[in-house]
């Protein structure tokens, strides 16, 4: 007779322990995410198109009182090009964020400071469209 004929695999899965670890996890994401919203506040226009992925990223920001901002430090235009063009090899990708209501001419001044810094991909950050939008 053999040992092992008295003895059955048993089937099930224990869901315990991962749930467990699920709460937990729910828990700490809940705690955490409103400590990473971070930034200016802009008020952006709404656009469709593909969300972007959260690495680090150059950002500038343009509010609506015409600040710009390198992330999260002002500067003026010259010393955003001269920034930019140091940061360049790090990272060939920069990303405008501009308030709904800033004058279009201080936004096309940006756009220019970063293609003289050597820069060529540009990215705009929009708000998701919204059905009720007009």
């Amino acid at each position: 007779m053999r040992a092992d004929q008295g003895r059955r695999v048993m089937s099930e899965i224990n869901v315990t322990p991962m749930v467990d670890v699920m709460l937990v996890l729910l828990i700490i994401f809940m705690v955490t995410a409103p400590l990473l919203q971070q930034g200016l506040d802009v008020d952006l226009p709404q656009a469709s198109g593909k969300s972007l992925p959260p690495d680090e990223r150059l950002t500038i920001t343009v509010n609506k009182d015409g600040h710009i901002h390198l992330n999260d430090s002002l500067m003026g235009l010259k010393e955003l090009e001269v920034k930019l063009a140091a940061l360049k090899e790090s990272s060939p990708t920069v990303y405008l964020k501009a308030d709904r209501d800033v004058s279009y001419g201080i936004v096309v001044r940006v756009m220019a400071a970063v293609k003289k810094a050597g820069i060529e991909q540009l990215g705009m950050i929009t708000e998701p469209e919204t059905k009720n939008a007009p």
